[in-house]
């Protein structure tokens, strides 16, 4: 690790200070056409400096600013133009629907908007229609004004002839680290989505933490994957990637996330479990193809006890399939199955679990090196407390965290932040218990919990990996359903979404009612293996996806008023 972890106050600081010490170190290789164009530190940071003078320039010194569009430099230019000395940044996601996106510009009061060209004409109707305060539009693809529509490329262009001419408005402008900076929508199942505030303290204490725990230096690699809207990704792959010096590449999208870490000799990567479980599948079908998978797999069992990086060299055919220099692969933003956990670190990819909330900038631990338990999300970091509160017999309570990354709180919503802060305490929503070394074990959301009529708590998201393990499953969704005359006899029941010709080719079946037999028949092997009030006691079988949020998570509440239009088999 480099030397000692660098102190910074707020996001332009950190820019200040790395840019000095990595000028000439490259900080974005990106395709263009055939070839690559790169950045280094430095050009990025003018780009930068010129960007956030010609913002203030156009009059939007204190006002907000939104950035829309995909995964991309300059999305992340334009983020930090805004929020390192012109005014307020909100990150929209950018699979909204249009009536989506209309509303969250409304209630952000945002008067100007970076995006992508897919979203120009939307925007160009919303700003004729006098939605909000939406006066600016500008575009990250356009290489000059037209029609009424800015250039990202031209603002910066404008920019360095403002710096040039002696414009240092923006190059000393004052940051405040304890106010807001950034609005950030949740990704809440409901059509009124909270506004969480958060500050340059928060993201910056979440910054060094992260540096003083991982093993991360400016000649690393990152590839970025996931929506850079999601605070996962920025802090975690784009903010965390330029304070350490690193170089970051984009993915071309899910299907090539393999190919661009051989292309791109990858060595980070923060992503999801669902991700993660698709490579080691692709892995794995790699390896059966050419013969090779059984001797794996003994090799795994041979070099089972061994560090992980030790293990490396024993499956080098497995890490060149990925570029052979993966060195950090973190899971985040959901539980990862722990046979997907353990099955990484027996191939020598040094695999760990983050966890956090958009509320908490949003990393409150993370496995490392030094602090590693199969399952856990590792220990809080440095400058985080955390511990839980109403625990069952079994030490699991509600996860609560105190911290200086933990938001200022939800802006203009006073009573949805006195329900999640008490006495400085934020309350994750999320049950979990703490081993006695420190290692935290997430169980499931609070608000998902099904309560039985003999006081047993049943955590969905257990049950739903085992049934997701099931051949031909795509995912499920595990509810509580009263089954007789007694409203507090509440069964354990599954929907289960499943690829229908992967079904007929694996369980050699056609009609549905054989299809419904032969998942009915794994779920009662799983039924086995599980305490008898934990058994899963009716089951629906649909092609059709559960109702996901942006972020991948079920919808519990809307997947539940759907089920309860359908007919449930017994």
């Amino acid at each position: 690790m480099e030397s000692q972890v660098l102190k910074i106050t707020d996001l332009k600081d950190m820019l200040a200070k790395t840019g000095e010490l990595y000028a000439n170190k490259k900080a974005y290789k990106v395709r263009n056409g055939e070839g690559y164009i790169t950045y280094t530190h430095k050009e990025v940071r003018d780009m930068i400096n010129a960007l956030g003078t010609s913002l203030i320039n156009m009059g939007l010194k204190g006002k907000r600013i939104a950035v829309l569009g995909n995964t991309r430099y300059e999305w992340e230019v334009a983020y930090l133009s805004v929020v390192c000395g012109t005014g307020i940044v909100v990150p929209l996601d950018k699979s909204l629907t249009e009536t989506e996106l209309a509303n969250l510009i409304e209630k952000s009061g945002v008067e100007a908007i970076f995006c992508t060209e897919k979203y120009v004409e939307s925007l160009e109707n919303f700003k004729h229609n006098g939605v909000g305060k939406l006066k600016h539009i500008i575009s990250m693809d356009l290489t000059e004004h037209a029609h009424g529509i800015f250039s990202q490329k031209e603002l910066i262009e404008d920019g360095k002839e403002l710096l040039k001419n002696g414009d240092t408005r923006f190059l000393n402008a004052v940051i405040n680290p304890e106010e807001m900076s950034i609005m950030l929508f949740t990704s809440g199942t409901t059509s009124d989505p909270k506004v969480v505030a958060l500050s340059h303290r928060n993201i910056c204490s979440n910054l060094m933490d992260l540096a003083t725990v991982l093993d991360v230096n400016s000649d690393d690699i990152f590839l970025s994957v996931l929506p850079i809207h999601h605070v996962f990704e920025c802090t975690v792959g784009f903010l965390f990637s330029l304070y350490r010096g690193a170089m970051t590449v984009f993915s071309d999208g899910l299907r090539f996330i393999m190919n661009n870490l051989k292309e791109y000799k990858v060595t980070i990567m923060a992503c999801v479990p669902a991700i993660f479980e698709e490579i080691l599948k692709l892995m794995k079908a790699n390896l059966e193809k050419n013969g090779k998978l059984d001797e794996v797999l003994n090799k795994e069992v041979q070099y089972k006890d061994l560090p992980v990086q030790e293990k490396k060299q024993y499956f080098e055919e497995v890490h060149e399939m990925l570029g052979g220099n993966i060195k950090l692969f973190i899971s985040g933003a959901a539980a990862l199955e722990k046979s997907v956990e353990n099955e990484y670190r027996l191939l020598g990819f040094n695999l760990v679990q983050g966890y956090g909330l958009t509320e908490t900038s949003p990393v409150v631990a993370v496995g490392t090196n030094e602090h590693y338990r199969l399952g856990s999300i590792g220990i809080a970091l440095p400058s985080v407390e955390a511990k839980v509160v109403d625990e069952n017999e079994e030490g699991i309570g509600e996860l609560v965290v105190k911290a200086p990354n933990v938001m200022l709180g939800y802006y203009n919503n006073p009573e949805a932040t006195s329900e999640v802060m008490q006495d400085g305490w934020f309350y994750t929503g999320d049950l979990a218990r703490i081993d006695e070394d420190g290692y935290i074990f997430i169980c499931g959301r609070k608000k998902s919990v099904i309560v039985l009529k003999n006081g047993k708590n049943i955590f969905p998201e257990e049950i739903e990996n085992l049934v997701n393990r099931i051949e031909g499953v795509k995912e499920s969704f595990i509810f509580g359903r009263q089954m007789t005359a007694d409203k507090d006899d509440i069964k354990i029941n599954v929907k289960v979404v499943i690829d229908k010709e992967r079904v007929k080719d694996v369980y050699k079946v056609e009609t549905d009612e054989e299809i419904y037999r032969a998942i009915h028949n794994k779920i009662k092997e799983i039924n086995k293996i599980m305490p008898q009030y934990k058994a899963i006691r009716g089951m629906l079988i649909t092609e059709t996806p559960l109702l996901k949020t942006t972020t991948n998570k079920l919808k519990r509440q809307e997947n539940l008023k759907i089920i309860e239009k359908e007919n449930l088999k017994i």
